[in-house]
């Protein structure tokens, strides 16, 4: 029997768990970086406070705002329209022969205020907020949970005021109230989709009337004589705003060990924190092929307009990276460095979930706390919509976390025909680049608090050192 078992052990392939097959300096090592983690995921509930972190990380590690004219500098960032984060630390190669690129996307599922969000409930004489949802999420999910206020306002003399309301002890939260299972009966008979509709999103903002009886909208105008006490605003300032509501609170240990984290955003923060973290530690001369962290925008609507992954803000900056660096920067160069390159698409996966295993196929599915994900292809029924990453590139990323012993699994988003998604790899594909999917597993995707293994948070982490340093 025993020989048997080698032989298993020889020819099969068996995923490892991290906590059995690593030391005990690993395992500490993976619950000091989590708390770190943790820290960025509960300040950085928005696209701009994450980028507005990354500036300081990378600003701290010495790097440098690039300027294509200043062929100075080794350590290279650049920020597009406070959405973007490019970095770039130069290798001993040539740009054109090819970079080594992770990818990730710092948008999460959310719930957008509308452009003219604030009126008063004339039944209920509340002050309400009306709202338009960001991205694929359970509507139901979102109710009667405490909701957080973030964004920016551009006051009328061009002022940007940063927003963040709930997250303290001392400030109020919000909330988008559900109905009570009493007067249900209808709700109950709907499909889970349909139970909770856009139009019921609305938040309930204030209560209390300004004093004075021949004012129709006492309600409203209270609202207003408060942001405007407290913000210098008027009602009009909303119109070009960017407001989100997120669930408020900190990120927090899960579980009775404490091995999970339980937070919002995992999606797809975990994957720019760990990849904002690998580069950092890297040191030029270590590094044969030059490195570059790409954080895009609107992943979860499409990856469009100027921020996303289909924008010309990354071929720019490459374009930008080749002159600052005395190269060629005409666009067959800039071809050539796309197509020579190795691009980790990163982006997580769905995690087996206990309570509903079903719509998973066991054997090519995530299980937490056994390492990083690699996901060759993602999309939906036949593949569609998916980049399907070479066998060779497959190979070569297996042998490299072979080597850099980083607990890695193959993982893929459910079983065929159930459902499927899509990452920012099939845009990345089109420049002719290897492009494969690698991130950490997550367990309640697109919740408003998602869960993840530390184990798996730290191989990602190690994962992507690895292909930055030796990809």
């Amino acid at each position: 029997m025993g020989s048997k078992d080698n032989k298993m052990k020889e020819l099969g392939y068996e995923r490892q768990n991290f906590w059995k097959t690593s030391s005990d300096k690993e395992k500490k090592a993976a619950f000091k970086f989590a708390d770190e983690y943790k820290e960025f995921l509960s300040e950085c509930k928005t696209v701009r406070e994450t980028v507005e972190f990354s500036i300081k990380a990378l600003e701290k590690g010495k790097f440098q705002e690039l300027d294509p004219n200043n062929k100075k500098g080794d350590k290279l960032y650049k920020i597009y329209r406070q959405k973007n984060v490019i970095a770039a630390v130069i290798g001993k190669r040539p740009i054109a022969e090819g970079l080594n690129i992770i990818a990730p996307h710092i948008d999460t599922p959310r719930v957008d205020l509308k452009q003219n969000p604030l009126y008063e409930d004339s039944l209920t004489q509340l002050g309400m907020l009306r709202t338009h949802y960001y991205g694929g999420i359970k509507k139901y999910q979102w109710m009667s949970i405490p909701l957080a206020l973030h964004g920016v306002i551009i006051k009328k003399d061009g002022e940007v005021l940063h927003i963040s309301i709930g997250e303290n002890d001392d400030e109020p939260v919000f909330v988008m109230p559900d109905l009570l299972p009493h007067l249900a009966a209808d709700q109950y008979a709907q499909k889970v989709g349909d139970a909770v509709k856009a139009s019921h999103m609305n938040v309930i903002f204030n209560s209390i009337p300004y004093v004075d009886e021949k004012q129709k909208e006492a309600i409203k105008l209270n609202a207003l004589m408060i942001l405007n006490e407290r913000y210098g605003i008027t009602e009009s300032d909303f119109l070009s705003a960017e407001l989100e509501l997120v669930p408020a609170g900190k990120a927090r240990d899960a579980g009775i060990d404490a091995s999970l984290v339980a937070g919002y955003g995992h999606d797809d923060r975990v994957c720019s924190y760990t990849s904002l973290a690998a580069i950092l530690e890297l040191k030029p001369e270590n590094i044969d092929k030059t490195a570059v962290i790409f954080f895009t925008d609107k992943e979860e609507v499409g990856s469009e307009g100027n921020t996303g992954a289909r924008s010309a803000q990354f071929l720019d900056f490459i374009a930008d990276l080749l002159k600052a660096n005395g190269e060629p920067y005409d666009s067959y160069t800039l071809r050539k460095a796309m197509m020579n390159s190795q691009i980790i698409s990163a982006d997580v996966n769905a995690a087996i979930n206990p309570n509903f295993p079903s719509v998973h196929e066991k054997d090519n599915a995530v299980i937490m706390g056994h390492g990083v994900s690699l996901t060759k292809y993602t999309g939906a029924r036949g593949k569609s919509g998916s980049n399907d990453a070479n066998a060779e590139f497959v190979a070569k990323m297996i042998r490299l976390f072979n080597e850099e012993k980083v607990n890695w699994q193959m993982g893929s988003l459910g079983a065929v025909d159930v459902g499927g998604g899509g990452t920012i790899a099939k845009f990345l594909a089109v420049y002719g680049a290897e492009v494969i999917d690698c991130g950490t597993g997550v367990v309640g995707m697109h919740a408003p608090w998602e869960l993840i293994s530390k184990a798996d948070l730290y191989s990602t982490f190690k994962a992507y050192t690895s292909f930055l340093k030796k990809g």
